[in-house]
């Protein structure tokens, strides 16, 4: 048992992943504050971007978590989500990644012809 009782904690490769990037993104920025390198603050923010991208790139290939609770046996943080394929429920890191990931998500098929083969609304005839 850890010291934190017998929790998922959420540890996943794409967690840690982002958490250090940024972290390293957060510590570059600072010290390039304190040394007056403009260049530097610039660097270090922009790799807390792509800390955000990259963390949220690994979510969607499967090395992130879906949210809440896991089962024990997926609490190990190199443990593959095989879920993350079809998209998580109530996910905004999967709704953001297209339309047909999230129609997964929410359980709904979309239409073989994708968004654009829905008919249109008749119009009024020119107003």
């Amino acid at each position: 048992m850890s010291a934190h009782g017998d929790v998922d904690l959420g540890h996943t490769v794409a967690g840690w992943t982002g958490t250090t990037l940024a972290l390293l993104g957060c510590t570059g920025a600072g010290a390039a504050l304190c040394a007056a390198w403009t260049p530097g603050i610039w660097l270090g923010l922009g790799l807390v971007v792509a800390a955000g991208l990259v963390t949220w790139l690994l979510h969607l290939a499967g090395w992130g978590k879906p949210s809440g609770p896991r089962p024990r046996e997926q609490w190990d943080w190199r443990v593959r989500d095989t879920e993350a394929r079809a998209g998580h429920a109530d996910c905004l890191g999967c709704r953001a990644s297209g339309p047909r990931r999230a129609a997964a998500a929410a359980g709904d098929r979309p239409a073989v012809g994708g968004p654009s083969a829905a008919p249109l609304p008749a119009g009024d005839g020119g107003a």
